[in-house]
């Protein structure tokens, strides 16, 4: 169950089954392969096999940082609100 960091294309593969429920909800794992379905996801988990791949987006930039961002969870806004005595 190695967390994905970032976004990206596989460019070598071996068996290779990813969990991508916590992006899609999805519970079966979703098989990849170079010539079908090779792209892979920040926040999903390995679950079989193994592979490479080029990374494509990190951070805000990454599929589930853009969520996060939409979502309103980013943390920057953490303190607005809020009374600063000093």
């Amino acid at each position: 169950g190695d967390l994905l960091p970032a976004d990206g294309v596989l460019i070598q593969g071996n068996d290779l089954k990813i969990d991508e429920s916590a992006l899609t909800g999805e519970s079966d794992h979703v098989r990849k392969s170079l010539d079908k379905d090779p792209l892979l996801l920040s926040g999903t988990h390995v679950m079989e096999g193994s592979g490479r791949m080029v990374v494509t987006a990190v951070g805000v930039n990454s599929q589930s940082g853009i969520i996060f961002t939409l979502l309103g969870a980013t943390g920057d806004d953490e303190d607005e609100g809020r009374d600063r005595k000093g």
